[in-house]
């Protein structure tokens, strides 16, 4: 049953060469180096792989598989790591753990189901709207692990029952579709996932993230395709998502606790994803944004649809850290019903229990450049008046944008705008209305009334302490 000899010599050549395939087309694509994802050279042998069957698992869409596919995965990986085969089937399981140097590869007509049982979830610390509570761990899941993976074609599908969020009733965070935490070197490529209600990949922490061809439908209030949870060196390419919240949101914490531990999310590249929204955004960065988000690459996308807007930044008074060199370009948009661009620097998403307090609690955001645009029937190009003055977003440019729109451009509070080549028809109004901008392409601008400026956050009784 085991190929013992040859795992002794190559028991982590499967990973290495599946990041190493990975790194290699994204550089290809001008992404990024070959070694950027943490990837080396694989050796010749092709190393080890473990079949679920061989463990007992049933695949008939009934029996709980939890315990014989949890076997195979702990088996390969003190073996020294490979693949774990999951062949055709439907195979019905509460939460699977991955183990460092493996990589679940799901058959063409295979499907990991989930279970409606709560307590086929483990209880561990996650996130949740930026906060580390008590939850359940995802249905594909792993803690501390490295060289770790989800390969294809085959699907994942949550179960809808316990989709939802956590409650004053019922506290523990509901479970995502794949959640790594703490982890590094993670590969997800070529299957299908399904989710509702909850997020469906949620790394956190992590580093060295690829996914890739990876195609995402959710249902449902928060129902996010992908959440980039203070995580580094992520890469993000050819995926089709349609979801019932952000089809991708990036994240790094809420309020104090965040803003002490700093876990920032950064390197952030998504290329060539065809994004759907139902209910907020195709690309939403924050509004956890405590432990700051920084050099997020969006290019070759397509936005076929959104309830508000395609790209929305968004964080707000008491957030603290920095939003910053956020570039987006070669972008086809259609189908929005806010509009392109938005930002919310002073008010999005819940005030924490322990925000950041006064000037430093406002969020610096600076560096934000959006370039070869084509829209069509947009209603509103940019929304970008909600800026706090004590802080006005530091070097915005918006270039070369074409197609249609109802309504054009609104910014206030910014310095060192650069606006040019807007080159749209069909909308009423002024193309640009100003209020408190300083910058290049301005001319002809009318001006509008200044936005509201929120109260400041005060200092509490007590400085805030990590607990």
């Amino acid at each position: 049953m085991f190929n013992t000899k040859a795992n002794m010599t190559s028991g982590k050549a499967v990973l290495r060469r599946r990041f190493l395939q990975a790194s290699a087309s994204l550089a290809a694509l001008g992404m990024v180096d070959s070694s950027a994802t943490g990837a080396q050279p694989a050796p010749r042998n092709p190393g080890l792989t473990l079949n679920v069957r061989d463990f007992g698992a049933e695949g008939d869409g009934t029996t709980k598989d939890t315990t014989a596919i949890q076997a195979a995965i702990d088996r390969c990986s003190v073996l020294g790591g490979g693949e774990v085969l999951v062949p055709a089937g439907n195979y019905f399981t509460g939460a699977i753990a991955l183990r460092s140097n493996t990589l679940l590869r799901l058959d063409k007509d295979a499907a990991i189901v989930g279970t409606p049982d709560f307590a086929d979830y483990p209880v561990s610390q996650v996130r949740w709207e930026g906060k580390w509570i008590l939850g359940r761990v995802g249905l594909i899941y792993a803690l501390d692990a490295s060289r770790i993976g989800v390969a294809g074609p085959g699907k994942i599908v949550g179960n809808p029952a316990v989709g939802g969020r956590p409650t004053r009733q019922s506290p523990l965070r509901h479970p995502a579709l794949i959640e790594p935490i703490g982890c590094r070197d993670i590969l997800l490529e070529g299957f299908s996932a399904s989710q509702r209600l909850m997020w469906t990949i949620h790394p956190t922490n992590c580093e060295n993230i690829t996914i890739r061809n990876v195609t995402i439908r959710t249902t449902g209030g928060n129902g996010d395709g992908i959440d980039i949870d203070s995580c580094k060196h992520v890469r993000i390419d050819g995926c089709d998502i349609a979801t019932g919240d952000d089809c991708i949101a990036i994240k790094s914490g809420r309020g104090s606790e965040a803003y002490k531990l700093m876990q920032t999310t950064e390197d952030v590249v998504i290329t060539n994803c065809t994004m759907a929204d139902s209910i907020f955004a195709c690309i939403g960065i924050g509004s956890e944004t405590s432990g700051g988000i920084r050099n997020v690459r969006i290019e070759h996308c397509k936005f076929t649809g959104a309830r508000t807007y395609a790209l929305y930044i968004k964080t707000r008074v008491g957030r603290g850290a920095f939003i910053e060199d956020i570039v987006a370009s070669d972008l086809d948009v259609s189908g929005m019903t806010g509009g392109f661009l938005n930002f919310n620097l002073t008010s999005s998403g819940i005030q924490d229990e322990a925000p950041v307090p006064g000037e430093e609690g406002i969020p610096t955001v600076r560096n934000i450049r959006i370039s070869n645009v084509r829209v069509k029937d947009c209603p509103v190009l940019v929304d970008g008046t909600r800026i706090h003055p004590a802080k006005p977003l530091d070097g915005f440019s918006l270039t070369n944008v074409t197609g249609t729109c109802a309504k054009g451009i609104s910014l206030a509070n910014v310095r060192k705008a650069v606006i040019h080549d807007i080159k749209v028809t069909g909308f009423t109004g002024p193309l640009l209305g100003i209020h408190n901008v300083a910058g290049k392409g301005l001319q002809g601008a009318t001006t509008i009334e200044a936005p509201k400026v929120p109260d400041p956050v005060a200092a509490p009784a007590q400085p805030y302490q990590l607990r």
